[in-house]
């Protein structure tokens, strides 16, 4: 799941910097976990395409790229975006 997370974010906005974590070992036991872990994860990512976007736009067009992943065991998602002029 981290891989096909990176990937597809990866296309989409050519980021200088990006990091995917799973931690669904953090979450086991609450609603969305299943055994197997895969399931919540934290993305932090820097790119030109955030310039000028405000927190909300920059966190609908990560979560517009993962449709496929809600839709299938992904729960939960932690972004930190940022465009990359900003600190």
């Amino acid at each position: 799941m981290a891989a096909a997370i990176e990937t597809k974010l990866r296309e989409a906005f050519a980021p200088q910097s990006l990091i995917v974590r799973d931690v669904s070992a953090n979450h086991a036991g609450h609603a969305g976990a299943r055994p197997g872990g895969q399931t919540h994860f934290e993305v932090e990512i820097a790119c030109a395409a955030f310039n000028g976007l405000n927190r909300l736009a920059m966190h609908r067009a990560v979560m517009g790229q993962l449709d496929d992943e809600f839709a299938g065991t992904l729960h939960a998602l932690n972004i930190k975006a940022k465009g990359v002029t900003e600190d």
